[in-house]
């Protein structure tokens, strides 16, 4: 067999694998009573190996694997700048928005965070404008990681970037669609381990195929001087140099900003217990650490092993050097590690998506779910375990409709799914750039109305749209007209923006909460 047919056989069974682990995590464990908890939040049963690794799956993308170390490889270690802020980034979600929004919505019975928000600020408006947000950059970031992987596909396989994209991409959508939530934590968990071997033998077989450390240190100060952590790269001297514009710009991006990311901040809604999210924050802590810095740093030896003149496209780097400097057995399992990596995302920005719209028009609006909330009788620092139980009030299906409710997301499901399918065939350039723009969308859109719903009182509704509105306004703007200095990424103005709209609004009114949200929320 040779090496085309050994890692095709491969990934296709590692395809499969996840579908027949998707389809018996969905079954698996006790019920709820509540189709919506149970198919968008899993129960909220997660411990902390899972919760750390369904993290770790979700924020790691196409991009951490081909599109990041490619542009290691020419950047040199500057890049790693970059990918070193990202370690801790399972701590940061965990521990700002962890326990405080765990509680709130078992409160409230929130199994999205726009359920959240909707308890949090009383504004239909609010909701609107976070759902089309997210739906829209959710499909925007959806489409990077099935071009990231249909590209995968063909380059490694042969295999046309048709049917590259609809092999992997109907198994994902497929399994997510008949699993729910389980079955997206589950393959999530799968999929980080693969991600963490990968990592390893990628590094392995780099240093070994360049000769060992010494060998390519000396071809690297040689042919590419600038490739240390404070050089330039030469092939990258201008983007990649080390201005404090440009690197405050990502630590933001791909730092502190992830707590903007509602695929990641409904995982602070799903975990069992306290105990669940100390450990996690310790384990994703570590994983994170061994994928960003061990990719990145992989990326940066790779230089010795390309042809003369490089490759047309940095995200072709990774993928040529598998395929010519590791064995067949070991490129299929390395290359299952970015295809895990673009599984878990869409699976993730689908069950949420599909969450929102479900929520929002059809049981709040459509069917319109009366109010339910339990009374609070306790006080915040009360248990999760005591949280648990007063949900069981604030969450019931609703009778009339839980025969259609599993059909009807099932279908929806699909429908996103097919959406980002249809559209990924006609594929822009550069995945790493199409997931970042989503990612700093979706950050400003959420990060205010988050951090401070949670955090400070005087937030209300008037806040949050408008930093909605300006924040996005601003982010989109200065993505198309780039003429902020110092390589200045638009999500520090659009954050900024968006910040400074959220509190002068809410000092300007200086209104208190109703006693309402005070007993939801705080």
């Amino acid at each position: 067999m040779n090496q085309t047919a050994v890692i095709l056989t491969l990934l296709i069974a590692y395809l499969v694998l996840n579908l027949v682990v998707g389809i018996i995590a969905s079954r698996s464990g006790g019920k709820s009573g509540s189709f919506l908890k149970e198919y968008f939040i899993g129960g909220r049963t997660m411990g902390g190996l899972v919760l750390a690794m369904t993290l770790v799956a979700t924020y790691t993308s196409a991009s951490s694997f081909l599109g990041g170390p490619g542009l290691s490889a020419s950047w040199g270690l500057t890049q790693s700048w970059v990918a070193a802020v990202q370690i801790g980034t399972a701590f940061l979600t965990l521990g700002v928005l962890g326990k405080k929004l765990a509680i709130v919505s078992r409160k409230i019975g929130a199994v999205t965070i726009t359920d959240y928000l909707r308890a949090r600020y009383q504004s239909p408006i609010v909701v609107v404008l976070c759902s089309i947000c997210l739906v829209v950059f959710f499909i925007t970031q959806m489409v990077a990681q099935f071009i990231g992987g249909a590209t995968l596909m063909q380059t490694v396989t042969g295999l046309p970037y048709w049917a590259g994209l609809l092999l992997f991409a109907g198994i994902v959508v497929v399994y997510t669609a008949v699993g729910g939530f389980k079955a997206v934590v589950a393959t999530d968990t799968v999929q980080g381990i693969i991600m963490t071997i990968g990592t390893f033998l990628l590094l392995f077989f780099v240093i070994k195929a360049g000769g060992g450390m010494g060998n390519i240190v000396s071809f690297l100060d040689a042919n590419n001087p600038g490739w240390d952590l404070f050089g330039k790269g030469v092939y990258g001297a201008e983007t990649a140099s080390l201005q404090p514009g440009y690197l405050i710009s990502f630590w933001v991006l791909v730092g502190v900003g992830v707590l903007g990311l509602p695929q990641t901040a409904v995982r602070s809604m799903g975990f069992k217990d306290t105990q669940s999210m100390h450990r996690a924050m310790m384990y994703g802590t570590i994983v994170v650490g061994i994928l960003m810095i061990g990719m990145h740093f992989a990326g940066a030896l790779t230089l010795p092993l390309l042809p003369e003149g490089g490759l047309g496209s940095t995200d072709a780097v990774i993928p040529y050097v598998v395929l010519n400097y590791m064995p067949a057995w070991a490129a299929g399992l390395f290359l299952a590690a970015p295809l895990a990596a673009v599984m878990s995302t869409v699976s993730s920005l689908l069950i949420l998506a599909s969450a929102t719209i479900i929520k929002e028009v059809l049981v709040n609006y459509i069917w319109k779910k009366p109010e339910t909330d339990s009374e609070e009788t306790g006080h915040s620092d009360r248990t999760l375990d005591a949280e648990n139980k007063e949900e069981a009030k604030a969450l019931p299906d609703q009778n009339s409709h839980a025969q259609i409710l599993p059909k009807i997301s099932f279908g929806l499901t699909l429908v996103l799914g097919m959406i980002a399918f249809i559209i990924a065939l006609s594929p822009p350039d550069i995945i790493v750039w199409i997931n970042l723009f989503a990612m700093g969308g979706l950050e400003a859109t959420f990060f205010w109305p988050l951090i401070g719903g949670l955090y400070w009182k005087k937030g209300n509704a008037a806040c949050c749209i408008g930093s909605i509105i300006c924040g996005v306004a601003t982010y989109v703007f200065f993505n198309q007209v780039k003429i902020l200095p110092f390589n200045i990424h638009e999500i520090v103005a659009g954050l900024l923006v968006g910040g400074i709209v959220y509190f002068l609004i809410g000092l300007i009114m200086n209104r208190e909460p109703s006693e309402e949200v005070l007993k939801k929320c705080f």
